[in-house]
């Protein structure tokens, strides 16, 4: 290795990767018979879910690429390693749900306004052996998402919870046109399920968004954690700090701080640093000493001396 690392930045993640190839390997099949099924028995409901299906043997391409990616090591130009792939991942994931979601869409009205016959017998069937594939997925992604934090594996796992209503939907669908042969049924199932797709694809996007745009995790108080390290001892002010993930479960922390110089700077970074790992579990951070009177901050580093003088003489 070029450099000395205390965190390697890399992920180890044997449950997700066995996960996402037992996901991959089924979903490719259905994918393939579900579009084959779709364009014989004419069902626009069966063809958007099979469009949903292809988005999701992307994004488990992407999930395992982004895993491999994330077993290699940081170097002198990716110093935090691969583990934002995933994340890259799981955003253009999410815009792709949404641009098919957009499609289906169009594609539903067309139908609405210009019926096709549908050959539900086909249709039906087909939607059975989607639901059990789905709840299948859904069940083994479900189980993998509690035992390892990769936000690649809960994109999918949110993929298969609509494709299960999808499939869901599509035997409604053909099970109402059998009763009262209205066809309009099959396109309007199908926007629902388009509906399902784009939230989706929104909640992956603005999950990933805010971990691209280093924004704080929602599991932690900012001005908690600052007060925190302000009770460390020997620390007499925290400003200039920064908290964002790397990836789902590697957070960073840097801060600068001012302190008391008759204690050992040395043990303040130790006390800091024991503090962060132990009440909120942040393991790599980066911490700025710093004296008022050598450093300058302009009137915050004013106001502060101010301050601590008349605290002194009270």
């Amino acid at each position: 290795m070029y450099d000395y690392h205390h965190l390697v930045h890399v992920k180890e993640q044997s449950t997700s990767r066995k996960t996402l190839w037992i996901s991959l390997g089924l979903t490719l099949f259905f994918t393939v018979v579900e579009i084959i099924g779709g364009i014989v028995s004419n069902s626009l409901a069966l063809l958007s879910d099979s469009a949903h299906m292809i988005s999701d043997v992307i994004a488990l391409g992407l999930s395992m690429f982004a895993i491999y990616l994330a077993t290699r090591p940081p170097n002198a130009r990716y110093t935090f390693g691969y583990l934002r792939f995933e994340i890259i991942a799981s955003f253009l994931n999410g815009l792709a749900l949404c641009l098919i979601s957009l499609g289906i869409f169009v594609e539903g009205v067309r139908r609405f306004l210009h019926p096709e016959p549908i050959d539900f017998k086909l249709m039906l069937i087909i939607a059975c052996i989607g639901f059990v594939v789905n709840l299948v997925l859904t069940l083994v992604l479900s189980h993998s998402a509690h035992e390892e934090e990769n936000l690649g594996v809960k994109s999918a796992l949110w993929h298969f919870i609509g494709d299960l209503l999808s499939s869901l939907g599509v035997i409604v669908s053909a099970v109402i046109i059998y009763f009262t042969g209205i066809q309009w049924v099959d396109p309007l199932i199908s926007m629902v399920i388009g509906t399902i797709i784009f939230i989706g694809g929104v909640k992956i996007i603005k999950e990933s968004y805010f971990i691209l745009m280093e924004s704080v995790p929602d599991q932690f108080d900012l001005d908690e954690i600052r007060h925190a390290i302000a009770e460390v001892e020997g620390v007499e002010d925290v400003h200039e700090m920064h908290l964002w993930a790397i990836s789902t479960g590697h957070y960073s922390l840097t801060a600068h701080v001012f302190i008391d110089d008759k204690i050992q700077p040395f043990c303040i970074i130790l006390a800091i640093n024991e503090t962060l790992q132990s009440k909120y579990g942040i393991h790599h951070s980066t911490i700025q000493m710093e004296h008022a009177n050598i450093h300058p901050h302009g009137e915050y580093g004013r106001e502060f001396l101010k301050n601590r003088e008349l605290h002194s003489h009270s």
